[in-house]
């Protein structure tokens, strides 16, 4: 049973500042919001602490509290020991819904802020060393969050998968070909989240599939 924050930590949370996410209170009470994974301090000075992406969504109401990991400069905890994975496509994804849709749209807020914080020049158009260090879930966060369904909700849904080729993964329709649009939105997407697309056939399987990479920078 994971322990609840206390009422001082969760009035820190509710009073961190719009937008930013940044945090006031005592070292012992940021260090306890750091290793529950709802913080993190920013690697430069004077190393404030921010709201990980679980950190916003406790602030909203719409997750619970994830078990202590471990911290990352660079945000690493964001997205993995805080609490939230994005849908991929596979069997494994939890249900969707609409406090679903809020969580990843939280998740992705807080990620661009992450970001914004651990870039020197503070870039929030490309994508952190946390989501380089895990692709998959990267891409498959910048999808849901806007609002597109995977193949584990419904047919012609996407699958996003590993490719033998280190820096990139594979966005394909499972079921069913999508319409050219919804082929186009994927794309745009993953380009505005910070990522450089390319249109391919495959031949095993057959079809249509999208190879992403990170956008140098």
């Amino acid at each position: 049973m994971v322990k609840p924050v206390t009422g001082a930590q969760q009035r820190i949370i509710e009073a961190a500042e719009p937008g930013t996410g940044r945090l006031s209170g005592t070292a012992a009470q940021l260090d306890g919001l750091v290793r529950r994974g709802l913080a993190f301090r920013h690697p430069r000075p004077p190393h404030a602490c921010f709201l990980t992406p679980a950190g916003h969504r406790l602030r909203e109401g719409d997750a619970p509290v994830s078990p202590p990991g471990s911290s990352g400069a660079d945000g690493r905890l964001a997205a993995e020991d805080g609490g939230f994975r994005a849908r991929t496509g596979g069997p494994e994804d939890p249900p969707g819904g609409a406090a679903r849709l809020r969580e990843a749209r939280a998740a992705w807020s807080g990620m661009r802020e992450l970001r914004r914080m651990t870039r020197a020049d503070g870039a929030t158009d490309r994508l952190c060393g946390w989501e380089r260090q895990h692709l998959v879930r990267a891409a498959a966060l910048a999808l849901e969050a806007a609002g597109f369904a995977p193949a584990s909700e419904e047919p012609g849904g996407y699958e996003v998968r590993e490719t033998p080729q280190p820096d990139a993964v594979q966005v394909r329709p499972v079921g069913g070909t999508p319409p050219d649009r919804v082929d186009e939105a994927w794309s745009r997407t993953l380009t505005e989240a910070g990522w450089q697309v390319s249109h391919h056939q495959g031949v095993r399987p057959p079809g249509p599939y999208l190879l992403a990479s990170p956008r140098r920078g």
